[in-house]
């Protein structure tokens, strides 16, 4: 009976759904998070009588055939880039990309992640960094004494001294936007990294054509929405349910004819 294998098949693609959704409600509150979506495809399908064949040698065609699905299986899941609400923090070296881009960070490899948190820090040295310890492209670091520092929309440093109306300028923060965001590798820690399907890395600066602006003092926040997620949480459980109610139907349509005498 295909019907165990066929129904085993959609609920352990429902129980995928409901890590995805779990995953996303875990990260309701992580930094410029993403929420994921589960994707599934039907599986190939077993043709008993195949559509458009000849049913006699005058030429009769068969208008619809026979042909039975073999159960779903996930293709993908996607990560979907809508900007998030962004929240007042206060905190100078609080960053939001309002629009497209990521953020630069250098890991300790050398090798160039990408994020769009923004909440940095000072490292002792002054440099500004991650949550992480990470630097944060290109490599920025704030004078001693410094009493104020600005980012203005371009990503441009400003930053203030004691005694003194005219700021320095110790760099801007580097931007990268891509062809296929949902092509990125996500590491974890609110980083990414290029794969062949995100496309080249496109480098500038916040405010030049294709790339977003820097609003300082906020952080964007992540792109969950509880309804829709408890919601879609309530419709994957009962597609599961259902699943597994094919699963003892099926059982006991095989029981019955075990048990024929």
């Amino acid at each position: 009976m295909r019907v165990l294998n066929i129904a085993s098949t959609g609920m352990m693609a429902q129980q995928l759904n409901v890590e995805v959704i779990s995953n996303n409600i875990a990260n309701i509150n992580t930094t410029a998070y993403k929420r994921g979506r589960a994707e599934f495809q039907d599986l190939m399908y077993q043709s008993e009588r195949r559509q458009g064949a000849q049913s006699t040698d005058t030429g009769t065609i068969v208008p619809a055939g026979v042909e039975i699905g073999l159960g779903v299986r996930p293709t993908s899941v996607s990560r979907i880039n809508t900007t998030g609400s962004f929240t007042s923090t206060g905190n100078e070296l609080d960053v939001a990309i309002e629009g497209r881009g990521y953020f630069n960070v250098v890991m300790p490899g050398g090798e160039t992640a990408y994020t769009r948190a923004g909440n940095f820090k000072l490292s002792p040295e002054g440099q500004l960094v991650t949550a992480d310890g990470y630097t944060v492209g290109p490599g920025i670091t704030v004078p001693p004494g410094t009493r104020e520092v600005v980012i203005n929309r371009s990503g441009e440093i400003l930053a203030y001294a004691e005694n003194q109306t005219k700021p320095s300028k110790p760099g801007q923060l580097a931007m990268t936007v891509f062809v296929n965001e949902s092509g990125l590798e996500a590491l974890g820690d609110n980083l990414f990294r290029t794969t062949p399907a995100s496309g080249e890395p496109q480098d500038g600066f916040a405010g030049q054509a294709g790339f977003g602006a820097i609003r300082q003092k906020y952080l964007e926040s992540s792109n969950v929405n509880v309804v829709q997620e408890i919601t879609e949480l309530i419709s994957a459980q009962r597609a599961y349910e259902m699943n597994a109610k094919v699963i003892e139907a099926g059982d006991n349509m095989a029981g019955t004819l075990s048990n024929m005498r």
